[in-house]
This record gives C-alpha cells, sequence and structure tokens, in this order.
C-alpha cells in the first residue's frame, strides 16, 4: 500500500483544442510493475479527480501497459466558455498494492470559429410581412456573433432586391411597395463574415402583404324589378354582382347586405342573390298603397367592415286575384218563430262580406247556390244583394215537419273576375287560389210554448229505509209536455218534507227529478212524509203529490243500566253466585226484549265470569262460573276489568244475523278479588289484604317527595304518639306474662303504613274433635279459621257475604269490611271471652304474619301454651 512510482511520463503537461471531437489523443503515458508482480496491474490508470470537475477526459489502454487520455465529448471543450486548464489526478494500482498517484495539465488551445446567427435565424427561416404602403425604413435587425468576439460584417444578396442591410445587421426597406403592381416576395440571403474570412448564411423571406386600400363596385346595371304578390319564400328577384380592384387577379371575396328593412327580401352574403324571405301581401298594408319597395344593396370587401359601395334598386308588387271574398262571420245563426210570417226578411249578406284585394278588377264577388236542409223554405233576393227571405212557415208540431227545428243552409260568395292562375306561387297555398268562399247559415225555428207540463203518473210513492245514507237517492220523478222541442222541466218542492227539528228533510234535483234525503230518517219519530212537487216549463206548472214511507230497521243500539260499576269480591266465592248481587237492565227502541244476548269480548281472563241469562231476556245478572287459583299460579290477576258488549240478534237465525244489521250495547265492569286474610283477632278473626300503592311522579315537581316527607314525619310522630298510650294502657290493664294462665288471648295486628286493609268477619260452620285432646273445635269451611266449641252453642249456618267499599282518604289508607247480613247480632255473640273469665273454655285462635319462622315457631308455641288450635296461614301471595 506504499506509493511508488508506477507513472512512466507523468506528471506532466498537454493542449488540445477547443471543439475537439470525442476519442482525440491528449497525452500517452505508462505504466511500469516491479518484476516481482507477475499479475501486472490490478486497478487500471483512472482519472479519480479533476480541477475543475469534468467529465471531458477519459482513459483508454493502448497497449500492454500503455495509456492515453482521450477526450470524451460530454462535454465538447469550449474555449470561450470553459475554464482554459484543467488538473487531472490518475490514479493506479499494481498486483502487489503498490499504487500512484500523478497529475496530468491539460491546456485548451483557441481556434478561430465561424460566426453564428443568433434568435430565430439560428433556427429557422425568418419571414418578415410588410404591409403595402409600408414608408421606407428599417424592417428587420439580423442578430450574429463571433466565437473570438470579433468585428463581424454583414452583406446582402441579390444586389438588386430594393433592401439594403447595415454594418449593425439592420435590414431597410428602399420603396413603398405596391401590392398590386411589385412582386408579392422576396429571398434575401445575409451574410456574415469575420476579420478571418470565415462566414455564416441565413435566409430571409419578405412578403408584401396586400391591404384593403381600394373599394368594390357594383356590375349590375338594372335599377327596377317587377315581381307578383305572394311570392314563395326562396323566389330569385335579381342576381346581384360586383368587382373589388384589390383582387382583379383573383375571383372577388365580397360580402353584400342589405341596408334598408329586410322584411320581404333578403341578399345571400356571398353570391348576391336577392330572393324572397316573408309574406309579399299586395292586399295589406304599407303595399296596398305604396306596392313600390326600395331596398338599399351594400357591397364591403369584408366581412368586418372595409370599402363599401351602396346601390338602392325598385321592386314593384303586382296584385293578383288571390283572395276569394270573406264574411266576419262566415258562420250565421238566426232565429224565427214558427209562425213567422213568409217574405219575412232575415239576413243582409252583403253588409258582412268583402273581397279585399287591392285592384278593384279583383274584389267584386256575387251570392250564389243556396242549398242545403230545408233551403226550399228561404232564397235570395238577388245575386248582388245577398238578402235571405223566408218563403214557407213552419209549425214544429205539424206532423209533416217531424221535429225539425234547426235549418242548415249554404250561400257560396264567387268572384267575379277571372282567377290568375299565376297564383299558383302563392305563400299560403300549394296550389292554384281557389276564389269562391261558403257561407254556413243555420236558422233555429223558435217553438211556442203551447201545452202544460205533465206528470208520468199521478202520484209517486217511495219507501225508503230509515237507515238510508244522507244524500241518497230515494226515487224519481218524471214530467214532460207536447211542445215540440221537449220543454226544459225544473222541479222543486213547494210544501211538505220537514219536520220539528228540520225544515228540509228532502231535496229534488230541479233537472232530473231525482229525490234525495238531506237528513236521517226516523221511523220512531215519523213513519210517513207527504211531498208536494211542482213541475214548471219556465211558463207553466203541473203539481203532483209523493209519499215517502219510512221503514223500519234496527238501528237503535241496546242501553244498558249501568254501564260501568265497580265491586269487590272474596277470593273464595261459591261457584254460581250471582257476584254481589249485581244485574243489568237493558233497553231497545226497536227491538224485543228478548233479543238480547249479553257474552264478554274483553278482561275475562280463564273465563271466571258468565251472564245468566245468557240471552233471551233485558235482565242479566253476572255470575261467577269458576274458582280462582292464585296458588297453583293459574290465576295471577287480582283485577278484572270487563268488557260486556249486549246485541239485539238473538231471535234472528244463522243466516239471517249475516244479512240483517246488528246493533250493539256495551257495559263496563271494574271487579277487585280480595285475597285470604293475614291477621286474626281473637275477637273477630279476620285476615288482612294489603295492597301497595305507588306514586309517580315528575322529576320537575320537587314540592312533590317535599310534601310527602314532611307528611312521612307528622304521621310517624303521630303514630309514635298513639303507640306510647297505647303501651301504658296495656301496662296499666294487662296481667303479666309471668304468671300462670295469664298469657292473653287476643293476639291484635297493628299496621302503620300507606294500605288499604279489607277485614272479614269469619263464620264457623263446620265442627269436628280434636283427636289429641278429645274436645270438640269449630272451623270455617272457606277460610280454614278454627276455634273451641262452646259448650251448648248451636253451629252458625253460612250467611251470605256483602261486600262493602269504603272511601280511601288521601294518605292511602282505606278499610273494606265484609259483614254478615244481620248487623244486629249482640255484642256478647261476636266478644270473645277472655283468659280470666273462661280459660278453660275457647282460648282465641288467631293468624298472624310472622317474618320467618322463627316468627312462626313463636307462634305455635304461645298458641299450644294457651291451648288454643292454629290455623296455617295462606300461602300465596296478597
Amino acid at each position: 500500500g506504499r506509493r511508488t512510482q508506477l507513472f512512466k511520463g507523468l506528471p506532466a503537461t498537454s493542449t488540445v483544442e477547443e471543439n475537439a471531437a470525442a476519442g482525440v489523443s491528449v497525452y500517452t503515458f505508462n505504466v511500469t510493475v516491479s518484476p516481482m508482480s507477475s499479475g501486472g496491474v490490478a486497478i487500471l490508470p483512472t482519472i479519480i479527480n479533476s480541477n475543475p470537475l469534468t467529465e471531458a477526459f477519459g482513459i483508454e489502454p493502448k497497449g500492454d501497459l500503455e495509456f492515453s487520455v482521450v477526450t470524451t465529448g460530454n462535454p465538447v471543450l469550449d474555449y470561450e466558455t470553459m475554464p482554459k486548464s484543467f488538473d487531472l489526478q490518475i490514479f493506479v494500482e499494481d498486483a502487489t498494492g503498490r499504487t500512484d498517484l500523478s497529475i496530468l495539465v491539460v491546456q485548451i488551445k483557441d481556434q478561430n470559429e465561424h460566426p453564428v446567427f443568433r434568435g430565430n435565424m439560428a433556427i429557422q427561416t425568418v419571414t418578415v410581412y410588410v404591409l403595402e404602403g409600408t414608408p421606407m425604413g428599417h424592417i428587420y435587425q439580423v442578430d450574429a456573433a463571433d466565437p473570438e468576439n470579433a468585428e463581424l460584417k454583414y452583406s446582402l444578396l441579390p444586389e438588386s432586391a430594393p433592401f439594403s442591410v447595415l454594418e449593425s445587421g439592420a435590414i431597410f426597406s428602399r420603396k413603398v411597395f405596391d401590392y398590386e403592381k411589385d412582386p408579392h416576395c422576396y429571398f434575401l440571403n445575409i451574410t456574415v463574415t469575420d476579420p478571418d474570412g470565415l462566414n455564416s448564411t441565413k435566409t430571409v423571406n419578405i412578403n408584401i402583404i396586400n391591404i384593403n386600400d381600394e373599394k368594390p363596385y357594383f356590375t349590375t346595371e338594372q335599377r327596377i324589378y317587377r315581381i307578383p304578390e305572394e311570392q314563395r319564400p326562396g323566389t330569385i328577384v335579381a342576381n346581384i354582382t360586383a368587382k373589388d380592384p384589390d383582387d382583379e387577379d383573383s375571383p372577388s371575396r365580397l360580402f353584400y347586405s342589405i341596408q334598408s328593412s329586410g322584411r320581404y327580401f333578403s341578399i345571400n352574403p356571398s353570391t348576391g342573390v336577392l330572393q324572397v324571405t316573408g309574406r309579399i301581401n299586395r292586399d295589406a298594408h304599407p303595399l296596398r298603397l305604396h306596392p313600390n319597395v326600395s331596398v338599399i344593396l351594400r357591397v364591403e370587401d369584408s366581412p368586418d367592415g372595409g370599402n363599401a359601395s351602396e346601390m338602392e334598386i325598385t321592386i314593384i308588387i303586382e296584385d293578383i286575384n288571390d283572395n276569394p271574398p270573406e264574411c266576419n262571420p262566415s258562420i250565421f245563426r238566426k232565429e224565427a218563430n214558427e209562425n213567422t210570417t213568409v217574405g219575412t226578411f232575415l239576413l243582409d249578406l252583403r253588409n258582412y262580406c268583402k273581397d279585399i284585394d287591392a285592384d278593384p278588377s279583383n274584389n267584386q264577388f256575387s251570392f250564389t247556390g243556396l242549398s242545403g236542409f230545408g233551403s226550399n223554405n228561404f232564397a235570395l233576393e238577388s245575386t248582388v244583394s245577398g238578402r235571405l227571405l223566408v218563403t214557407k212557415s213552419v209549425d214544429l208540431e205539424n206532423p209533416a215537419n217531424p221535429g225539425v227545428e234547426v235549418y242548415s243552409l249554404t250561400v257560396r260568395v264567387q268572384d267575379i273576375a277571372s282567377p290568375n292562375y299565376r297564383s299558383k306561387y302563392s305563400f299560403y297555398t300549394p296550389s292554384d287560389i281557389f276564389l269562391c268562399y261558403i257561407i254556413y247559415i243555420y236558422i233555429r225555428i223558435k217553438p211556442v210554448n203551447d201545452f202544460f207540463p205533465v206528470f208520468s203518473r199521478l202520484s209517486y210513492e217511495f219507501n225508503v229505509p230509515e237507515i238510508t245514507k244522507v244524500g241518497s237517492s230515494i226515487g224519481r220523478v218524471n214530467a214532460r209536455d207536447n211542445d215540440w222541442p221537449p220543454s226544459v222541466i225544473t222541479y222543486s218542492i213547494v210544501a211538505g218534507g220537514g219536520t220539528r227539528d228540520y225544515t228540509n228533510i228532502f231535496w229534488i234535483s230541479p233537472t232530473k227529478g231525482d229525490v234525495k234525503i238531506l237528513a236521517r230518517l226516523d221511523y220512531e219519530t215519523t213513519q210517513k212524509h207527504i211531498l208536494s212537487v211542482q213541475a214548471s216549463d219556465q211558463e207553466k206548472t203541473a203539481m203532483v203529490s209523493v209519499i215517502v214511507n219510512v221503514l223500519e230497521v234496527n238501528d237503535e243500539e241496546p242501553v244498558c243500566s249501568p254501564s260501568f260499576y265497580s265491586f269487590q269480591i272474596p277470593v273464595n266465592l261459591a261457584v254460581g253466585t250471582n257476584i254481589n248481587g249485581f244485574r243489568i237492565e237493558c233497553q231497545d227502541r226497536d227491538s224485543d226484549p228478548r233479543s238480547f244476548r249479553y257474552f264478554i269480548d274483553e278482561g275475562n281472563m280463564n273465563n271466571h265470569f258468565t251472564f245468566s241469562p245468557n240471552a233471551g231476556s233485558n235482565i242479566s245478572r253476572l255470575i261467577l262460573a269458576s274458582r280462582f287459583n292464585y296458588e297453583s299460579g293459574l290465576d295471577t290477576n287480582w283485577v278484572y276489568r270487563l268488557r260486556v258488549y249486549i246485541t239485539d240478534d238473538n231471535l234472528l237465525s244463522v243466516k239471517n244475523k249475516t244479512t240483517h244489521l246488528v246493533k250493539t250495547g256495551t257495559v263496563t265492569l271494574s271487579i277487585r278479588v280480595i285475597p285470604n286474610p293475614t291477621t286474626v283477632i281473637a275477637t273477630t278473626p279476620a285476615f288482612t289484604v294489603v295492597t301497595k300503592r305507588e306514586n309517580v311522579y315528575s322529576e320537575s315537581a320537587w314540592y312533590v317527595p317535599f310534601v310527602i316527607t314532611l307528611g312521612s314525619l307528622l304521621l310517624l310522630g303521630l303514630l309514635g304518639y298513639l303507640g306510647f298510650l297505647l303501651a301504658m294502657w296495656v301496662r296499666t290493664h294487662c296481667p303479666r306474662a309471668d304468671k300462670a294462665d295469664s298469657a292473653p288471648l287476643i293476639h291484635s295486628t297493628f299496621c302503620l303504613s300507606s294500605q288499604t286493609m279489607t277485614k272479614l268477619n269469619t263464620v264457623f260452620d263446620g265442627e269436628a274433635r280434636d283427636p289429641v285432646t278429645g274436645k270438640m273445635y269449630e272451623f270455617n269451611t272457606r277460610s280454614g279459621a278454627r276455634r273451641w266449641k262452646k259448650n251448648n252453642e248451636p253451629l252458625l249456618p253460612v250467611p251470605a257475604m256483602q261486600v262493602k267499599s269504603s272511601a280511601t282518604n288521601e294518605s292511602g289508607q282505606g278499610m273494606d269490611r265484609a259483614e254478615a247480613p244481620s248487623r244486629k247480632e249482640p255484642l256478647e255473640k261476636r266478644k270473645e271471652p277472655t283468659a280470666e273469665t273462661k280459660p278453660s273454655d275457647k282460648p282465641s285462635a288467631g293468624q298472624s304474619e310472622a317474618p320467618g319462622q322463627d316468627g312462626m315457631r313463636l307462634q305455635k308455641q304461645k298458641e299450644s301454651e294457651h291451648g288454643v288450635l292454629s290455623s296455617p296461614a295462606p300461602q300465596g301471595r296478597y
């Protein structure tokens, strides 16, 4: 890796001419290697750096260990624009690792170069445009330069050209060019030469541009033209020609136009053909008074307005017989009474007809050819006057004129002058003009009203069901008279058809005679309406009687009392019981009492309720059809809202029920089922039904929780005070619990909450012997309550239960009581003896609701200590 002298001939200095082509040898050198190096050169000589940087040089091998520095041509060496000298660092390494680095200085040698054109002339042939008439002077600047910045000289060939070039390269024109006389194009060879005689040549093309400096002129000599009116659009009137002196050697490119009004004519802007554009009507203004049309034509040599000339021509419009006579109106409608006398004047046609042709010879006409249905009853006085007269009278009721009311006549209005068949080019008609006109005359024979209207019947009778929809047609009356044509009959109700509530129940169509109802009919109020209907033909009238029989239809609903009822029943009510003695009584204004059917449509879950009888009577009672079963979960609803439907179709057959109208009444019943008792009191065994209530209020009503909290605090305070007074009373009047046989027989339960309480008196209707003690006890077959049987006390029958609802106060506390029918039972029978008076007879058995099994066990222990036979509490939820 140590440096060794490997180059032979380096360092060195060499020169090369600018613009040298690629591959030109600049300098040749050798590389020497050690005799010990059998591998020769490992890294060939390489230019690793140059100052300044360039890629213009490279190294190529010329033989074994001989190399040459050559030009690459990228970039081409330029003495004027590039550095004048380059320092090339050349590196080499042999196979033993020895290296050498040496410098070759290459100097650029200047040489004389040809002048070069710059700008557009350097890349293309320049074309210079000179307008004719341009003054002599500068027209173009030639730009050239010498690479050695030497002074250049300019020359121009051919010398005969009317141009010159200055030493600065400016080209000048030496004359004013005329496009119509001088050549239109010049080719100049511009040569630029340096002091050593090197030169370059480029061509400049100078074109003379024609300008519009001459006015065109018309070559058409005719100035007056005659054409008939009503020529078709596109008809050629004249061919206008013109020339432009600027275009003597080529077809002129001229543009034609009309300067005056182009209402009737137009000219082709390129060809100068004058033709008809719009309708030319000689018979209308302004041509009717001034038939000569002056047209000013203009020719220009440029579409944007160059030199121009104008010429006026006159076109005379000739009248033709192109208009038939016209009548306004062309359709006449006249009236004549059927008793009009012969010779009566009806119509003067000449007052309505005219011919608008401008020439008097073309506007004369006559009236001929009276024809049409009934033309034998009329005639024209003369062909010139056009007066229409009556020649016969007509009676419309006469069998000889079977209902002829209108006669249709036609009259031909004919031009007297001969048609001008040249008018086949008319603007409106594709063929010859028809010079006749047809007038249509319709004569209506006005009838005389001679007859009265006559109805088709002496009277009319209509049967209408009372449920017919308001606005329905119930019948039609019809009348006519013998006049021809039949008169228009109008109908009206002049009497009848009203009630106390409605002035007009019926309406009749004035034109058709249809009778319609304006209010609902009611058979129960009015069964028959008698109307007086009048028919009128505007002059004479006739009357007829119309009887409307109202047919009874089942359109009244059953009305039942009460329509709403609410009551409570015990859960163990016997099947078949008339619930609370409830019954409904129904009435229907248009149905028999036996036509009622009763069925419960909504709310009867598990079909616990039914009505008896369910059909054939206007009175029915609510019956309990099946027992409630809440223990198994079959029943879960404690409140039933029954919707009872009462229909009046019981007496109809199955087929008639689908076709006849059936009405239905409704009754709503609210039934609350009272659960088994939850508390048993010694004196009067009973149970407590607890109904929870939940107040729902809006969160925005902040005062609601405040009032509830304040009221609850006051209530708790009051209840606490009452509890204190009760405890003091019990402590004062009751014996201590540790004395023998001193346990109280009265077990009381106090429910201090916002709840509803229902208290039922228990009646013991069964008895049995206790297998343990051998004593007799009584029990209630429904509730299961038991007590020890009193000596010599008979078994009481089960009375009917009556449920009374008490109102619930604002705090949600209320009391529902079920009492026996006899409220005058002696107090002695309803009051149970205490343990102090009769300890051996019958301790009171009560049912209390304990919170858990410990409470139940304690209750049973107390009852066993006092000899009380306990009955299990109901297991269902209350």
